[in-house]
C-alpha cells in the first residue's frame, strides 16, 4: 500500500471534491431508500419543499422566509450526512486506485511441462488459470497469485505491501506463496497459478475497499434495526401531535395549532438523525483503517469480532520472540572442554545457513578464538538438517558429527553402540528451565555437552500484553517447545498461558474448548498445518508470506507477514466498536434539548404553562425551531472527522470504557446541544433573521 495513501489528511482537497459532487448524486430516492432514518429526513424536505413552493404561489401556514430555513437545513442535513459517507468512500477509492496501478497485464512465461528448462509460451496473464504453471525470472513480475513448486528466489513485494524490503520466496515450507504484481529480483520461480482470473488477492482488496461494495456487518444491521424502530416511534408520537393540536385549540378556544411544517422539524430533530447520517461512513472507515494497515479482511464480520476477542492465540517465535534463536553458550559435560565442544559444534554448523546456525560458528570463534575453516579444504560430507531426523551435522575423515534435538541424539549415540549420560539430561532441563532451547552435540558414539540457543522475547511485547489483560483479553502463547522452556518464555514475556508442544490437533482442540465457554478466539498462522485453528477460530490472521492452505483458512490475511499485527487488529476492531457505540449515544442523549426548544415553541400558544420548558430562553418560537434544526445538521458536519478517524481507542476495562462513554458522549450530547442551541439563537438574533 502507498505510503502516500496511508498519510491522506483527513480533508484531502483531492478527496472533498468529488465527494461533494457525491453527495448531490446520493439524493436520489433509491440511494436515499438505503438508510431509513436519513430517507424519513429526505421525505421530510420534499413535504417542506413543496409547503415553500405553495407558499410563493398561495397562502401557507408559515411564512416562506421561514419555510425557505427550514427546508434548506433539512437539504443541508442529507448532504452532510451524504458528504460523510462519500468522504469515507473517497478514501477506499483511493486506495482501490493505487491498488488498481499494482494490477497490470503481464506477459506471463507459460509451461506445458512443470520444469526448469522446458519452453515457455508467451501469454498474456488474463488468459492464466487456476492450474497453468510459469516461470518468473530476474526482472519478472508474477503475472497471478499462486505457490512456488521449484526454485528459490529473492521477490520485491513493496507495490502490495509498501515495503521495501525483499522476501525470500522458495517452494515447500511456509513461505512458497507468491502474489500477482510483485517482482522477482534474482533467480527464477516456477509458480503454480492458484485462482482464477477475477479471484486475486488485488481483486479481493479492491473489492474490499469500495464502498460501495460492502456488505453491512451484523452488529451494522442489528443497530439499523435499533434506529429504524426509534424512528417509528418518533414518527408514530409526531404523527398523533397534529389531531392532538388541533383537538387541544378547540376545546381551549385559544392558541394555534401546530403546522406541519413544526412537525417535520420536530421529527427531525428527535429522530436519531447524527448516527443514522454518519453510521455507514463509520463502517467504511473502519474498513480502510484496517487496510492502511495492510490487512485483507474478507468479510466485516471479521473485523467486528475482533473488537469484541476474548482469546488472542500467538505464536511463540516471530510473534512474542524475535525469530532468530541465538547460541548464548557451550556447556561439555564431565570429561571435556569448552574448546573441543566448541571445536566440534563449529564444524557441525559450518554448512548450516540458519540463524541458528551461524550463531553457533561466531560464539565459537568469539568465545575460544576458532576461525572459520575451508569447508572445501576439508573435504568433508554435510548431513542437513530435516524434519524426520531432526539433526544436522557433518561427516569428516571418520568421525561422524551431529548436532540436534535431545530424543534425535539420543537416538544417534545410541545406534551408533554408545550410551546417553545422565549429566546430559541435567543439563537440557536446566537449559530448558532458562526458557532457552538445548541443542545437543555428539561425535560417534560419545556426547560432548549442548548448545544453549536463547529466544529473545520482543522489546514491548511484555507491556502490549499487559494492555491488552487490562482490556480483558487473555493472550495464549503457542510454541513447539517442551513445556519447560515454554514456561521461562512466557513468564519473561507476561502471556496469561501457554500451550506447548503444539500440534495441529491441540490447537484446534484449545479454540473449540474456548469457543465452548462462550468466548470469541482469534490467532495467526502461515502454515498448512495452521489451516484447521485458522477455520475454526472467529478471527484468523493467516500470513501473506505463508501457504495457500492457511491464507484460505483464514478471514484476513496480513500482507505485512507481522505476527503481531493481530493485537492491532483488535484495537481496530474496537475501535470501530466504540466510535459506533460514542456517537449513538450522543445522538440519543442530544434529543433532550431539543424537547426543551421545539416543545414550547410548538405548543405554549395553547398551553402557555409550557413557557417554563423554555429554559434556554430561546428568542421566539420560530427561533427556536430554525435553531433545533441548524443545530441538527451543523452537529452532522462536526462529527465527520470522530466518524472517519474514529474514537481514540485506550487500552482499559470494558467498565471504564462504558462508563467514559456515557460521561464524554452521553452528558455530552445532554450538555453541547444546550450550548449550540442557544448560541445559534443569538446569532440569528443579532443577525436580524428572526
Amino acid at each position: 500500500m502507498s505510503s502516500h495513501l496511508k498519510n491522506l489528511s483527513l480533508f484531502e482537497p483531492t478527496l472533498v471534491k468529488p465527494a461533494v459532487l457525491d453527495s448531490v448524486k446520493k439524493l436520489a430516492p433509491l440511494a436515499q431508500l438505503k438508510n431509513p432514518v436519513m430517507f424519513v429526513v429526505y421525505v421530510g424536505s420534499l413535504l417542506t419543499t413543496g409547503l415553500t413552493v405553495q407558499s410563493l404561489v398561495s397562502h401557507a401556514e408559515q411564512p416562506t422566509w421561514f419555510l425557505v430555513a427550514i427546508t434548506v437545513w433539512l437539504w443541508f442535513t442529507l448532504l452532510f450526512a451524504n458528504f460523510a459517507e462519500a468522504l469515507a468512500e473517497g478514501r477506499s477509492k483511493a486506495q482501490a486506485a493505487s491498488l488498481r496501478a499494482a494490477k497490470r497485464d503481464i506477459t506471463a512465461k507459460k509451461l506445458r511441462e512443470a520444469r526448469y528448462g522446458a519452453k515457455p509460451e508467451a501469454v498474456s496473464s488474463v488468459t492464466l488459470r487456476k492450474g497453468d504453471t510459469v516461470l518468473v525470472e530476474a526482472g519478472d513480475f508474477v503475472p497471478g497469485d499462486g505457490k512456488v513448486i521449484e526454485g528459490v528466489a529473492s521477490v520485491d513485494e513493496s507495490a502490495i505491501t509498501g515495503e521495501s524490503a525483499p522476501v525470500i520466496r522458495e517452494a515447500g515450507g511456509d513461505f512458497s506463496s507468491v502474489t500477482g504484481g510483485t517482482r522477482v529480483l534474482s533467480d527464477w520461480l516456477i509458480v503454480e497459478i492458484t485462482v482464477n482470473p477475477g479471484e486475486a488477492f488485488l481483486d479481493r482488496m479492491i473489492a474490499m475497499v469500495e464502498g460501495a461494495k460492502r456488505k453491512k456487518t451484523p452488529n451494522e444491521i442489528a443497530l439499523t434495526i435499533l434506529l429504524v424502530a426509534l424512528t417509528l416511534v418518533f414518527l408514530f408520537a409526531t404523527v398523533t401531535l397534529l389531531p392532538f393540536s388541533l383537538y387541544a385549540t378547540n376545546e381551549a378556544g385559544s392558541g394555534t395549532p401546530v403546522t406541519v411544517t413544526v412537525l417535520v422539524a420536530l421529527l427531525v430533530c428527535l429522530i436519531p438523525t447524527t448516527i443514522g447520517g454518519l453510521l455507514s461512513a463509520i463502517g467504511v472507515a473502519g474498513m480502510g483503517r484496517l487496510l492502511r494497515a495492510n490487512v485483507i479482511a474478507t468479510s466485516g464480520r471479521a473485523v467486528e469480532a475482533a473488537g469484541d476477542v476474548d482469546v488472542l492465540l500467538l505464536d511463540k517465535t516471530g510473534t512474542i520472540t524475535l525469530g532468530n534463536r541465538q547460541a548464548s553458550a557451550l556447556i561439555p559435560v564431565s570429561g571435556v572442554t569448552g574448546l573441543e565442544l566448541a571445536d566440534v559444534a563449529q564444524l557441525a554448523s559450518l554448512a548450516d545457513e540458519t540463524p541458528e546456525g551461524r550463531s553457533i560458528v561466531v560464539l565459537a570463534k568469539e568465545k575460544y578464538g576458532l576461525r572459520q575453516r575451508d569447508i572445501h579444504a576439508l573435504g568433508a560430507s554435510f548431513v542437513h538438517f530435516s524434519a524426520q531426523t531432526r539433526m544436522s551435522g557433518v561427516n569428516l575423515d571418520g568421525r561422524l558429527i551431529r548436532k540436534g534435538s535431545t530424543d534425535a541424539i539420543r537416538q544417534f549415540v545410541t545406534e551408533q553402540g554408545g550410551r546417553y549420560p545422565a549429566e546430559v539430561e541435567k543439563i537440557v532441563d536446566e537449559v530448558a528451565r532458562r526458557g532457552a532451547t538445548p541443542l545437543v552435540v555428539a561425535e560417534s558414539q560419545r556426547v560432548l555437552g549442548v548448545v544453549e540457543l536463547k529466544d529473545i522475547v520482543k522489546g514491548g511485547i511484555k507491556e502490549r500484553f499487559a494492555e491488552l489483560r487490562s482490556m480483558g483479553i487473555k493472550t495464549i502463547m503457542i510454541t513447539g517447545d517442551n513445556p519447560l522452556t515454554a514456561a521461562a518464555i512466557a513468564a519473561e514475556a507476561g502471556v496469561d498461558d501457554f500451550l506447548a508442544e503444539a500440534r495441529p490437533e491441540t490447537k484446534l482442540a484449545l479454540i473449540r474448548e474456548h469457543q465452548a465457554q462462550g468466548k470469541l478466539v482469534a490467532m495467526t498462522g502461515d502454515g498448512t498445518n495452521d489451516a484447521p485453528a485458522l477455520a475454526q477460530a472467529d478471527v484468523a490472521v493467516a500470513m501473506n508470506s505463508g501457504t495457500q492452505a492457511a491464507k484460505e483458512a483464514g478471514n484476513m490475511v496480513d500482507l505485512d507477514s507481522n505476527p503481531t499485527k493481530l493485537i492491532e487488529i483488535v484495537e481496530i476492531g474496537k475501535q470501530m466498536l466504540m466510535t459506533r457505540g460514542s456517537l449513538t449515544t450522543f445522538s440519543i442523549a442530544n434529543d433532550i434539548a431539543k424537547y426543551f426548544a421545539i416543545i414550547p415553541a410548538a405548543f405554549a400558544s395553547t398551553y402557555p404553562v409550557l413557557n417554563t420548558l423554555n429554559i434556554m430562553n430561546l428568542a421566539s418560537p420560530r427561533s427556536a425551531i430554525l435553531s433545533a434544526v441548524i443545530f441538527n445538521a451543523l452537529i452532522i458536519v462536526a462529527l465527520i472527522p470522530l466518524a472517519l478517524k474514529g474514537v481514540t481507542y485506550r487500552p482499559v476495562g470494558a467498565a471504564k470504557l462504558l462508563r467514559d462513554n456515557l460521561v464524554i458522549y452521553g452528558l455530552g450530547g445532554i450538555i453541547v446541544p444546550f450550548i449550540g442551541i442557544k448560541l445559534i439563537d443569538v446569532l440569528l438574533a443579532v443577525a436580524g433573521l428572526i
